[in-house]
């Protein structure tokens, strides 16, 4: 199917308007931030991929890269409720969640219980360097994470949508940190590598944040224009062969798959699984509305699978051994993997 088709057949007119809206409203958003970040474009484009797939992001970089200025600038673009946890080794999970405190009516001098919400009922949390705290502390955050509520005292309260999760890391400094597991990596549709800036953006950088220079952000969005736009992206259809496509990358990086390959085989303790396949296919749709087209291609499933399956793939002793990374493995894949021989044989 021609993207023409997609439009006629499967999309009605309100969506392609708002298809168009949002194309339009994220130059805006892209101005705005702009005036507070220099450069990191493709970081951008990441971050706002997921927050219009309703996706949490881990960003990974050295200190001094903007990454929690970046996030908070976004927040205020939006209009959204934005709490910060620094997370360290000594922070409880109920530091995160809340807690219940005993209180008594001054009335009746009956005693009950008052639960106090935590930072975690917000729109967008940053939880700064996430792999400082303990795992029992980071695991306060799955249920959350998964299911957009908080459980405590046997009690389940709901966090009002939007909500997501923006982590940082720092990859270099291991002393005092707890890497985070499998189970918690997997609820992050990204990993965002934030990356040193050009010689001329960093000049930029410089000269305007030691002077005078106070940036002036409007705010463009609010929650219920986002959570519409999160509704269309799913609405958005997607031809089969793209996500064939999608699942074949995904299944490529599993060593026991019949398709994989030998290096694969060799060097990787164990792949991705099924909710990495969605996230392809979820981030791909989103990046197409966001650039005002009206489905996805396998282009887009392909700009995206780094950021996808990076955090996702665990290499063996072997791979280590030898300097292999994430990055190769993935490279591999997306290079041996035509998505155009797929589509030919599906037409």
């Amino acid at each position: 199917m021609s993207g023409n088709q997609f439009q006629s057949e499967n999309v009605n007119n309100e969506d392609v308007e708002m298809v168009k809206e949002l194309a339009e409203i994220k130059d805006e958003v892209l101005t705005e931030i702009g005036k507070v970040i220099v450069g990191q474009d493709k970081v951008i484009e990441l971050l706002l991929i997921s927050l219009m797939s309703a996706g949490h992001s881990l960003f990974v970089g050295v200190p001094g890269l903007a990454k929690t200025l970046l996030v908070s600038t976004l927040s205020d673009v939006l209009s959204l409720k934005f709490n910060r946890v620094q997370f360290t080794p000594d922070l409880m999970p109920s530091d995160i969640t809340g807690s219940e405190v005993l209180e008594k009516d001054s009335v009746t001098d009956k005693r009950f219980f008052r639960f106090i919400h935590g930072p975690i009922f917000c729109n967008i949390l940053l939880a700064d360097e996430i792999n400082r705290a303990s795992p029992k502390t980071q695991a306060a955050l799955l249920q959350a994470m998964q299911e957009k509520q908080v459980t405590v005292g046997g009690e389940t309260y709901p966090i009002a949508p939007p909500f997501l999760v923006f982590a940082t890391q720092n990859p270099i400094e291991q002393e005092g940190t707890y890497p985070l597991p499998e189970a918690e990596l997997d609820r992050f549709m990204f990993q965002i590598d934030v990356t040193y800036p050009s010689f001329q953006e960093e000049v930029d950088i410089v000269m305007n944040t030691t002077g005078t220079y106070v940036p002036d952000v409007k705010k463009i969005l609010d929650s219920k224009k986002i959570l519409a736009y999160q509704d269309l992206v799913h609405r958005v259809p997607v031809s089969d062969h793209v996500a064939s496509y999608a699942v074949k990358v995904a299944r490529a990086t599993r060593p026991d798959d019949p398709a994989t390959s030998e290096s694969v085989r060799q060097g990787v303790y164990f792949g991705v699984g099924p909710r990495a396949s969605q996230y392809l296919i979820l981030g791909a749709k989103a990046k197409a509305v966001l650039e005002g087209r009206y489905t996805p291609s396998t282009e887009d499933v392909k700009a995206i699978a780094p950021a996808v399956l990076k955090h996702r793939v665990v290499l063996n002793f072997r791979a280590e051994a030898e300097g292999i990374k994430q990055d190769d493995v993935i490279r591999e894949i997306l290079d041996k993997i035509d998505p155009e021989i797929d589509a030919r044989l599906q037409a």
